[in-house]
């Protein structure tokens, strides 16, 4: 691929040279769509004529488009969908901002070969410096604790390794365990049996499953056991070995509960905590077992902790903007 950048004042121009119409297809998408989302994603505006590119913006917002635009050039031999598109904006963002590299080791893990999950998807890795550190903490630690915003990939990267586990037989069964604990709703009110009624409260995991191992091998993995979703209540008095753990949502936990799961864990298994701390659905003077575990294990050998913020977010470009919204109105509305 050959192309040719020039910068003036208030805009930037790009021309790939070895024009491929098809390529350019694909990388516009439908009725311009993938240009949208760079737009959007960068706070630029894109015309085109052909293979001829004009970014209005910010210099270094539009550098960034243009780095964009070449990235998804070189992979539009194929079909560019919204998710590849979206997913390939974090990077950039990320890989762009030094405030999300916390040292040069974070800066070599996304620039070496990312771990190599093995999954029905194939294309698993972390998109941002704290989702790669994430994995690696899983992979080098028994217990590891995943905790922030909604949409940085917590539960679904988790996930992601208990499957990689299992595939690799390096643990026997994958257990995914949520509080059934949700704002404005108690199990009591809902109709049906026990297992009806904790359903709705653990689909999300179904989903991740359903994703990355497709839906009649779970469903097989369901049938022998060898896959067990479960309501952190039924967790009490069981030793769990040779497993890779998960529990979601733990900001949900009471204190005595976040000791009861972590104590559950055998010999030849892994945990993995997730949760998000701005989301607290327990009474007001309830204090989470999520919050207080961080304080009380923090300095705990062979527990490793990741903290993603609104960088890491990796579902439609708005949900960031949503998080950091909520923030700012948080902290506005704090006592100074």
């Amino acid at each position: 691929m050959t192309f040719s950048v020039e910068s003036k004042p208030e805009s930037v121009e790009l021309t790939f040279s070895s024009t491929n119409n098809e390529r350019l297809i694909n990388l516009c998408g439908v009725l311009d769509e993938n240009l949208k989302q760079i737009e959007s994603a960068f706070d630029v505006v894109i015309s085109r004529r052909g293979a001829h590119f004009v970014l209005h913006g910010p210099i270094s917002q539009t550098n960034l488009a243009v780095r964009a635009l070449k990235k998804f050039y070189e992979e539009s031999d194929n079909h560019l969908g919204i998710e590849q598109i979206q997913l390939g904006l974090v990077e950039i963002r990320n890989i762009a901002s030094p405030s999300t590299m916390n040292s040069d080791r974070d800066a070599e893990k996304l620039d070496s070969t990312p771990l190599q999950l093995i999954t029905r998807r194939g294309n698993i890795q972390g998109r941002t410096v704290r989702q790669t550190d994430y994995l690696y903490q899983i992979r080098e630690h028994d217990v590891t604790f995943g905790i922030g915003p909604a949409g940085t990939g917590k539960t679904y990267l988790a996930v992601a390794c208990a499957v990689d586990a299992l595939e690799r037989e390096l643990v026997g069964r994958i257990i995914l365990v949520r509080p059934a604990v949700e704002a404005g709703e108690r199990l009591g009110f809902l109709p049906g049996d026990m297992v009806q009624k904790v359903d709705p409260y653990l689909r999300p995991l179904y989903d991740a499953l359903y994703d990355l191992m497709g839906f009649e091998k779970v469903n097989r993995y369901f049938e022998k056991s060898t896959i067990e979703i479960a309501p952190l209540a039924f967790m009490r008095g069981r030793t769990l070995n040779q497993s890779f753990i998960i529990l979601d949502e733990a900001q949900n936990t009471t204190p005595e509960q976040m000791k009861m799961f972590l104590t559950r864990i055998g010999f030849g298994s892994k945990a993995v905590v997730t949760g998000d701390i701005t989301q607290i659905d327990l009474p007001k003077h309830q204090k989470s077992g999520l919050v207080e575990a961080g304080q009380v294990l923090k300095r705990v050998s062979g527990i490793a902790f990741t903290h993603f913020k609104t960088d890491d977010v990796v579902r439609h470009p708005l949900v960031q903007r949503i998080v950091d919204a909520y923030e700012k109105y948080a902290s506005d509305k704090e006592p100074q």
